[in-house]
């Protein structure tokens, strides 16, 4: 079903589908979840909610996202995703770019000490 899996402090990715230029997530995250607040050099993403209700921050800009809403994080934005409701947090990650690996995140804050 999945590609592969990664477990996470704040919940899990599942890598449903991968080619040159796109790779395609599903992202859990876990009641009070938090990611760090990072960006990426070489790729944007595309956000749409799948289950629970998303908090999402894009360049400062903090909005609530709920089933079948969707936010596009551009190259280079700063953001975040965060679960701050008692159900887990299903979102749809589409990313874009000439790279997508996971060492192509640079983080300026978070609350599991990997800053």
């Amino acid at each position: 079903m999945y590609l592969y899996s990664e477990k996470r402090p704040w919940g899990a990715f599942h890598v449903l589908d991968e080619m040159p230029g796109f790779k395609v997530k599903r992202i859990t995250v876990d009641p009070g979840g938090r990611l760090s607040l990072q960006s990426h050099r070489y790729r944007a993403e595309h956000w749409t909610v799948a289950a629970g209700i998303a908090t999402v921050t894009v360049d400062g800009q903090v909005r609530t996202l709920a089933v079948a809403e969707f936010m596009d994080v551009p190259q280079g934005a700063v953001h975040r995703i965060e679960n701050f409701h008692g159900e887990p947090l299903e979102l749809i990650e589409v990313q874009f770019g000439a790279y997508l690996g996971e060492d192509d995140i640079i983080r300026y804050e978070g609350i599991y000490n990997r800053v």
